[in-house]
């Protein structure tokens, strides 16, 4: 018989019908966020979960579980939804998705980044409200990217995609990593030991570290404060890492010029203050939002489920669980 699992979100048609054919799915019709008594019940049965970003797999809900789950495969890339302890503790693996959201969320960090620096909120906001008069020379002035030293907090892949794509602009490539890259990963980019020493070399500063205890938190004032005055920030990585109260003054003060996210804490109930600011350019969590992404996305994850009922070591498991 066919492993049973509960897939907790509307997933992609190709990769729900790729379930269906190597699973006995049972599949959310209608998209809507279960709670978690409900995925507990709808558990009853199942051999593993398939949940995403938006599921908060705490560790309350995983020993409620029941014993028949083996597995949680996430639909993403971070896995700090899951009480990964908890998870080990029941013997239950837990899988995510890497490498596929690379290029996909590195060009939203270049839309973040083009979106903030030239003052793309305002600029719709002025067209869609009937306010534009007329060209002005002194008209909408904001900050050009070519030629600026964009730093980089966390060089990993998508660190390194926009690294890529940021060299089109003429930028200075700096990064702080918890080890520097090799000469050929670096590719002429300059490495900061500390977080502190990127943060005051950086004209831009764009966010991919994962969240961590070390990270989460981590954008705070004083962090802020050490940025060139009239800098950039932008995140696309978790919105924990980012101390709302903090980065809304250092918007409203001009410290930090612009801003742009597309990641926030509570999502999606964000700090109210953010939609307030005209030097805010806020995206609705869409670093992964294309079809390519999100089919290799559940791909990847159904590849992990079948080499864990295969009786293989699925290649994403994360955590330092032993099968």
């Amino acid at each position: 018989m066919l492993p049973a699992i509960l897939v907790t979100r509307k997933l992609p048609p190709e990769v729900e019908a790729r379930a269906a054919r190597s699973y006995r799915a049972e599949f959310n019709a209608n998209d809507a966020s279960w709670r978690a008594d409900e995925i507990a019940a709808r558990a009853a049965g199942k051999d593993a979960l398939l949940v995403t970003v938006a599921d908060r797999i705490d560790t309350g809900l995983i020993e409620r579980l029941p014993e028949t789950i083996r597995i949680i495969a996430t639909f993403s890339v971070g896995y700090d939804h899951i009480a990964l302890e908890a998870a080990k503790a029941r013997g239950i693996a837990v899988t995510n998705t890497p490498d596929v959201l690379t290029e996909a969320t590195a060009e939203i960090a270049l839309l973040l980044l083009l979106g903030a620096a030239r003052g793309a909120a305002p600029g719709m906001a002025a067209i869609s409200e009937g306010t534009w008069r007329n060209w002005s020379p002194t008209g909408m002035l904001r900050i050009q990217m070519s030629g600026k030293r964009l730093g980089i907090l966390g060089m990993g892949r998508s660190g390194q995609a926009v690294a890529r794509r940021a060299r089109a602009f003429d930028m200075e490539i700096h990064y702080h990593n918890r080890r520097r890259l090799s000469p050929e990963a670096e590719q002429g980019a300059i490495w900061h030991e500390t977080a502190e020493e990127l943060f005051t070399v950086s004209d831009f500063l764009s966010v991919h570290c994962a969240s961590t205890p070390r990270t989460r938190g981590l954008v705070n004032a004083s962090m802020l404060a050490l940025l060139p005055r009239g800098a950039v920030f932008v995140n696309t990585a978790r919105g924990d890492i980012v101390d709302d109260e903090a980065l809304i003054a250092a918007l409203r003060s001009g410290h930090v010029a612009a801003a742009g996210l597309d990641v926030f804490n509570n999502e999606p109930r964000i700090n109210p203050r953010y939609r307030e600011l005209p030097n805010a350019f806020l995206l609705p969590h869409l670093g992964s939002a294309t079809l390519e992404t999100r089919n290799a996305m559940g791909f990847r994850a159904l590849d992990n489920l079948d080499d864990f009922f295969a009786g293989r070591r699925p290649r994403d498991l994360v955590g330092d669980m032993i099968l």
